[in-house]
């Protein structure tokens, strides 16, 4: 059953208009004076001072956050970091010659691969950080340090707010990681957060638009029996959970690839069945992230000489994309690394219309469960 009330249909809606709220929660509980995870991070500080990598095990949209996180992390910090499926983490070698941190990250704290991955990890004796958006669970309680979101109860199924969350505790832990081991200066990390704390309201006011947009756009495509979903660099992570989240809730078979790969297999798909999603945001101040976008718009071009019909999200003020996309989300001017917490709601919101307008159950798709408990 779906919950109703004044202003939302389903509860996945409702969870995707609390997320500016819950970002802002996540800032206050491991934000103090700009200091970032006051006294939160203590019992594993002797690991942070030696740790030479650092491993992150989570399924579903945790992982897509995780992968988020990898880039965050390697490009502030000079950490280096695999991401793993904590479904595997278990059947992997022994970390040779690595002294890591393992970092498990899950909804709901009893996510069963998450925490027999958490388990290994202890018994070879590494230290732990858990990012869970539930506490107290057995995950954040058997780990070395927990870092709890804001998110709240989550009830639908789909992860929204708890994804843009562990998102933005990936970030902090960036910026906390490059002050630490002397890559970024106090006056840097203030000015990050001060950009970070301002997203909440940003996204507040664009998420009526971005609302009435997804409901135009998925009346245009949800008839459309397969998606692709392409992004470069940090973007490929969100590529990743916006086909995830169609994928969960409309039965859609929906693929994220990096836009690079196109030529790589995917473009035998493409003709003017097929819609392609593209991430095609810029921080026009980061020379990579600009090289990056320009190349995103070539793919852009080649799916369009190819008839396919293209859905982008870009960034306000961009005129570039509106001339080749049939249909453009504009989100925020934002740095490279904060552009996924806001480019991923828009993605949300199409999947979620797309769904409701083939007449599915947004919040209790079949087949899933929102703790995964068994094996």
């Amino acid at each position: 059953m779906t919950a109703k009330d004044n202003q939302h249909s389903h509860l996945m809606r409702k969870e995707i208009y609390e997320q500016p709220q819950a970002i802002a929660k996540t800032l206050d509980m491991h934000l103090k004076n700009d200091m970032i995870f006051p006294g939160e991070l203590h019992a594993i500080e002797s690991a942070l001072l030696r740790f030479e990598k650092l491993i992150i095990a989570a399924s579903g949209s945790s992982r897509h956050a995780g992968l988020a996180g990898e880039i965050m992390i390697e490009d502030l910090s000079g950490v280096a970091v695999d991401v793993e499926y904590a479904s595997e983490y278990c059947y992997r070698s022994t970390h040779a010659a690595v002294d890591p941190i393992v970092m498990v990250i899950t909804q709901s704290g009893e996510t069963a691969d998450t925490i027999a991955a958490q388990r290994e990890a202890l018994t070879r004796g590494v230290k732990t950080i858990a990012i869970s958006n539930v506490s107290p669970a057995t995950i954040p309680n058997e780990a070395g340090a927990a870092l709890i979101t804001g998110a709240g109860p989550e009830l639908a199924v789909p992860a929204t707010k708890s994804f843009t969350t562990q998102v933005t505790i990936l970030y902090l832990m960036a910026l906390f990681l490059a002050r630490k081991r002397g890559r970024m200066t106090s006056e840097v990390t203030r000015t990050y957060l001060q950009v970070l704390s301002q997203l909440p309201v940003a996204i507040e006011r664009n998420l009526r638009a971005w609302d009435d947009l997804a409901e135009q756009f998925a009346a245009a495509h949800f008839k459309a029996e397969k998606f692709l979903y392409l992004g470069r660099g940090v973007h490929y992570a969100i590529a990743r959970e916006g086909a995830l989240k169609l994928k969960e809730i409309s039965y859609a078979h929906a693929e994220g690839y990096p836009a690079g790969e196109l030529k790589h297999g995917p473009n035998a798909l493409v003709d003017e069945t097929l819609p392609v999603m593209v991430i095609a945001t810029c921080d026009h101040a980061d020379p990579d992230s600009g090289l990056r976008y320009r190349r995103t718009v070539d793919v852009m071009r080649e799916v369009k000489s190819r008839r396919g019909p293209l859905v982008a999200v870009a960034t306000e003020g961009d005129t570039a994309v509106e001339e080749i996309a049939d249909h453009v989300f504009y989100v925020p001017a934002a740095p490279e690394l904060l552009l996924p917490v806001v480019e991923v709601i828009p993605l949300q919101l199409f999947a979620y219309h797309v769904a409701v307008q083939k007449g599915y159950d947004v919040d209790r798709p079949r087949n899933l469960v929102k703790a995964v408990v068994t094996e």
